[in-house]
């Protein structure tokens, strides 16, 4: 099992020493049923969490004291989860390089939110274990410092994407989003194109392709709720 991690690495930002420890990041439990000798990287997982949920609770302590304990819990909550973990997946096209059994990659695995989710935990742990904590913290807070200070901002509140993804979770749906941009890299535009099912409930445009998802699920929350 061998897979190119130079694109990889540079989506990461991170350098690694020992590329094993990345490789092994990206083996499947999927992988493993149809290849004994292989580890999947499940044990990686549950120590990305941890290290993910420190640098969180370690930054709103020291750059947030204003924030109360219930506060600050709030907000890790809502950036330590599946959504959030699996978003910075797909910034980083993490499901591109993942290693999976036939049947996950026969049914689009590649994309689906648990296991990028998933994976993107166990690579936290990977580039834990090459960098030590200060190369983690680094790649957590670039990756996830924009969406902890929108939080804090107002961090009782639940941005549009979640209240969407919530609201249609009622009926057992999930909100997909397609962006596209045009302009010069000094000046692009993000237009966005959320669909429930196939079908379009809200587009929205911005100066960042967040700033036009959030666009797209606040006019699809005005449909979804009315």
């Amino acid at each position: 099992m061998m897979v190119d991690l130079a694109d990889l690495e540079r989506n990461l930002g991170v350098r690694f020493d020992h590329p094993d420890r990345l490789r092994a990041a990206l083996v499947h439990r999927s992988y493993v049923a149809e290849h004994p000798d292989a580890v999947h990287n499940e044990r990686m997982e549950f120590l990305g969490d941890a290290v993910l949920q420190l640098v969180v609770t370690v930054y709103l302590f020291g750059y947030h004291p204003e924030l109360s304990e219930g506060e600050m819990a709030k907000v890790r909550a809502g950036l330590v989860n599946g959504i959030e973990l699996a978003e910075v997946a797909r910034e980083v096209e993490l499901g591109d390089h993942l290693v999976l059994g036939r049947g996950e990659q026969a049914s689009r695995g590649r994309e689906k939110e648990s296991i990028l989710a998933d994976a993107m935990e166990a690579v936290i742990a990977a580039i834990y274990l090459d960098q030590g904590l200060d190369g983690a913290r680094r790649f957590i807070v670039e990756r996830w410092a924009d969406r902890l200070e929108a939080r804090v901002a107002a961090p009782g509140k639940r941005d549009y994407k979640t209240r969407l993804q919530e609201a249609s979770a009622q009926d057992g749906k999930r909100p997909r989003y397609r962006v596209t941009e045009v302009g010069p890299d000094h000046d692009k535009i993000f237009t966005a194109v959320v669909d429930i099912e196939g079908e379009i409930v809200g587009e929205g445009t911005g100066r960042s392709k967040k700033e036009a998802e959030q666009s797209a699920a606040a006019r699809a929350l005005e449909r979804w709720l009315t």
